[in-house]
């Protein structure tokens, strides 16, 4: 398996190149530049407190399709609820921190520090959303991503209520399928994203889509708080 080592230059390496368990690349920075040059390539960054920045790339990528959301019985139930309230750049910063903080069986967060300062500056230059689940005035969850194109990059969520943070994921991927998005590239599957229809796409077929909506459409620069009455479903 070759590791690239990355040095000053944003270059990524072709996708194919990356190992079986598809690690591609380790080294570089967490800049604005690096983040964006990285998802535009298909790659992505996950590592732990102590490791070196690692860039991966999966054979088999976590993607769900804007018009294959599933929603079961029981959320369409929680939705009709209204029990939560539902917005868009409005605590990004709480989020990430948020999802930092959430509890993962004993084991340490790949949010760290680090990831929280880039990018909270990636929502600062409007290419880094969050969509928040209010209970009154308290978060009660919530999720982020970066949108690109007519991409969107979902990297994580977190939840101190029932399903506030599925919620916020179902008005979010209605409204992206609405404005054209193409599928939300989920990085990693896990049971939660398969029980609202995330599936495995080969990283061929990834590529493929990414290089079709990444210009599909101008980037919808942030912040996305106008949107809100659309997310909804509110005038």
């Amino acid at each position: 398996m070759k590791v690239h080592l990355l040095d000053a230059d944003l270059h990524f390496p072709p996708v194919a190149e990356a190992g079986d368990h598809g690690l591609l690349a380790v080294g570089g920075d967490l800049s604005a530049g690096r983040l964006l040059a990285a998802y535009e390539h298909g790659a992505f960054p996950w590592f732990m407190e102590d490791d070196p920045i690692l860039w991966w790339a999966p054979q088999e990528r976590a993607v769900l399709p804007v018009l294959g959301l599933k929603v079961s019985k029981s959320m369409r139930n929680e939705l009709n609820k209204n029990r939560y309230r539902i917005t868009m750049d409005r605590a990004f910063e709480r989020v990430i921190r948020g999802c930092q903080e959430a509890p993962r069986d004993g084991e340490g967060t790949w949010i760290t520090d680090d990831i929280v300062r880039a990018y909270v500056d990636l929502h600062a230059l409007g290419l880094a959303h969050s969509v928040e689940a209010w209970k009154g005035d308290e978060l009660v969850g919530g999720l982020y991503g970066v949108s690109l194109g007519r991409m969107f990059f979902g990297e994580s969520m977190f939840s101190t209520a029932t399903n506030a943070s599925k919620v916020a994921f179902v008005h979010l991927v209605r409204w992206l399928a609405v404005k054209g998005f193409g599928p939300v590239d989920c990085q990693i599957m896990n049971p939660h994203l398969a029980s609202l229809g995330a599936t495995t796409w080969p990283r061929e077929a990834f590529q493929v889509q990414l290089a079709h909506f990444l210009h599909a459409g101008p980037t919808l620069k942030g912040p996305w708080t106008a949107y809100e009455p659309e997310l909804t479903g509110h005038a």
